[in-house]
């Protein structure tokens, strides 16, 4: 469990990491149990659905267009963020909404054009289980967010708290007068690394429990909003697509549940958690596109060799209608993926956020699919080839270069961000740290990596290699070797179409760029430094840090 102080005293609010395998699993494993309580039941107030759980948590669902319109628990109303409500999207518009009951569970059903939503409650539980079934792009987007009155919570999340004055990109990055900027899409987290997101004073918590995300894109390293605060209130998103820096194409179905979670002040329950919720209770309750337990399966791993051990490994399935993953074991690579809807997968095996082997897998209703041992065959994996010199490591990410992990949640012209520019020397000992992870065209075109060579390599050609993580407005790389011998302007490889470096994420399609160096390239004198350019080519992109860039993965010279 990992806690952001506020600096007052009792009131925190936390955002928990979990194994991946939790993180992706479906529905499986036990559930606390849940007993009758006084007071439950539903009631119709003309404009509303009133559900009362039974324990401290009453709210409200409009019955005209399906939006939470009140959410009171121990007689404090939380719904209410500038006026707005609760709902998916910025709301939808005139639906279809029914509500019944059977037997300790409450179900709410909203009809909107193709979309279907869902909202249900337990007997006695401070709890609303909410599903989205999205079969078509009529509706934009998908996400749903919990809008929260202001004040209730002090914020403890600076990075996402757009209270800043000033707009400095998109109507949606500020910044400050000291400088540090804020934005409400600096999460900090991928999709793997929470279960969930949310407030607490200490003595009550509010929270969202996110879903598995089987039918969300993107993959376990994808980053989107998570919550937000302002001077209105505050937002806790549930994202199911997001289009920013998007990888894959929008997957349709019934995603969840996800789950709006009211606590006295704690973490919401364990059980609550992606992986480890189990929802045999709504099998019957008709929910459009409801797959239960039995109906998935299972993918399993005996172990996977060839592994660099310094490094986490994830293994994930996708196909077009589903995605899960799992983390390998460390100590042999055993993996275990349960909770998949039945099909054909691509099963790929991720050194940090790099795929190092792909194959394929069936996943069959009620049974398991076990696998033997994965062996990654060591060409697979760049970080294995002989180089004379490497900046970073082959991860997939840009790990360990120059404000790498600020990139995650400020904008890079943040006060706090050490300045893009700056050469770097080989045998340094500072050569990642150095290297700028991302590279613009109007910003640090045209940095130089100092290197030597030994007589022997400077008589041979080489084959530089430059691995990218993603890139904004076609950006990728053009070097130049002691201003003498230059590269043809590469190709751009796939990537996503939207904001990237500036709001929080790296996360594109890996890619590396290959340029073969002649030997007439080198100076022949050993005690001299080689000098190696590298631009960034594009015609695309506008000025500044929305320029045509890139995020560097690695750079290495191969012997």
């Amino acid at each position: 469990m990992s806690g952001s102080p506020n600096g007052s005293l009792g009131r925190r609010t936390f955002v928990l990491g979990t194994a991946a395998a939790a993180g992706s699993a479906a529905l499986a494993g036990p559930l606390a149990g849940t007993a009758s309580a006084a007071g439950f039941g539903w009631s119709d107030d003309g404009s509303n659905y009133v559900v009362d759980t039974g324990a401290s948590l009453v709210f409200k669902v409009s019955k005209t267009n399906g939006d939470l319109t009140s959410l009171v628990y121990k007689g404090t109303e939380y719904q209410g963020y500038g006026g707005k409500n609760s709902h998916v999207e910025s709301g939808l518009g005139t639906s279809t909404v029914t509500v019944s009951q059977s037997g300790t569970t409450i179900l709410i059903s909203v009809t909107y054009g193709t979309l279907k939503h869902y909202y249900a409650a337990r007997s006695g539980e401070n709890n609303v289980y909410v599903w989205t079934n999205k079969a078509d792009s009529s509706v934009t987007a998908t996400r749903y967010i919990v809008r929260v009155k202001a004040g209730l919570f002090l914020n403890d999340e600076p990075d996402s708290y757009t209270y800043a004055p000033t707009v400095i990109e998109s109507a949606d990055v500020f910044k400050k007068s000291d400088g540090q900027t804020r934005a409400k899409h600096y999460s900090k987290l991928r999709v793997m690394d929470y279960s969930y997101i949310g407030w607490t004073t200490g003595s009550v918590g509010l929270w969202i429990v996110r879903s598995n995300h089987e039918k969300a894109s993107g993959g376990p390293f994808y980053r989107s909003l998570l919550r937000h605060q302002s001077t209105d209130g505050g937002g806790l998103y549930e994202i199911q697509y997001y289009g920013e820096n998007q990888t894959e194409s929008e997957r349709f179905g019934l995603q969840g549940p996800y789950v709006i979670a009211l606590t006295d002040g704690g973490t919401p329950s364990s059980s609550l958690y992606p992986g480890t919720l189990t929802t045999s209770w709504a099998d019957s309750l008709g929910i459009s596109g409801y797959v239960s337990a039995s109906g998935r399966g299972r993918v399993a791993g005996v172990g996977i060799t060839g592994r660099d051990t310094t490094y986490a490994y994830t293994v994930g399935l996708a196909n077009s209608a589903a995605q899960y993953w799992g983390s390998a074991r460390s100590s042999d690579g055993w993996f275990s993926i349960a909770g998949a809807l039945p099909g054909s997968y691509t099963l790929t095996v991720f050194k940090g956020e790099l795929a190092v082997y792909t194959t394929s897998v069936t996943v069959t209703a009620g049974g398991t699919t076990t696998l033997n041992t994965i062996a990654i065959p060591s060409s697979n994996d760049p970080s294995n080839a002989s180089a004379i010199w490497r900046i970073g490591d082959w991860t997939g990410s840009p790990s360990g270069f120059k404000n790498a992990d600020l990139m995650t949640y400020a904008h890079p012209s943040d006060v706090r961000a050490a300045a893009w520019t700056g050469n770097v020397v080989i045998g340094s000992g500072t050569e990642t740290s150095a290297f700028p992870c991302y590279l613009w065209k109007d910003v640090n075109s045209g940095i130089v990596v100092y290197f030597k060579l030994t007589a022997a390599q400077a008589a041979a050609a080489h084959t530089l290699r430059i691995g990218v993580t993603t890139a904004y407005a076609n950006g990728r790389p053009q070097v130049v070797v002691n201003d003498t011998w230059t590269s043809a302007v590469p190709s751009p490889p796939t990537q996503p179409s939207t904001r990237s470096l500036t709001v929080g994420s790296y996360r594109g399609n890996n890619y590396t760029f290959t340029y073969s160096v002649p030997a007439s390239a080198w100076l022949t004198d050993t005690s001299a430094y080689n000098t190696l350019r590298i631009y960034v080519a594009s015609g695309s992109g506008t000025t500044s840090y929305l320029s045509a860039g890139t995020s560097v993965d690695a750079i290495d010279l191969l012997a």
